[in-house]
């Protein structure tokens, strides 16, 4: 099995900006919930959040189009390729759909949590 890292490098480029975005949504979901916590209770933060949430899917999307771009290239105008060269975009492909959808959840379910404790 590959590790976290290998996966990560197989993802590709995209992979990069899919990581940034989940960082920086973390980290805005832990500081409304110790706002919320000290009871402050402001929306302040959480659209940027549901942006990223929105994000990372397409992101993910674009990892696809990479990856089969990829694929195609390897396997050149004349299809002459090794099938190892065209299962690499393939992967590619498939790690970046399944990063953006993760990370996506991830930050979807405390999200909803602090945006409805929000309006409270």
């Amino acid at each position: 099995m590959k590790t976290l890292v290998d996966l990560f490098q197989s993802g590709g480029p995209v992979m990069w900006p899919i990581l940034g975005l989940s960082v920086i949504g973390l980290a805005i979901l832990v500081w409304k919930a110790l706002e919320f916590r000290a009871g402050r209770r402001d929306r302040r933060g959480l659209v940027i959040v549901s942006t990223i949430i929105t994000a990372e899917p397409m992101l993910g999307i674009l990892g696809t189009v990479t990856g089969i771009m990829r694929t195609f290239r390897a396997l050149g105008a004349d299809g002459a390729a090794s099938p190892m060269a065209a299962t690499a975009g393939i992967g590619e492909a498939l790690v970046t759909t399944a990063a953006g959808l993760v990370a996506s959840l991830i930050l979807l379910f405390p999200y909803n949590v602090l945006d409805e404790r929000a309006e409270d």
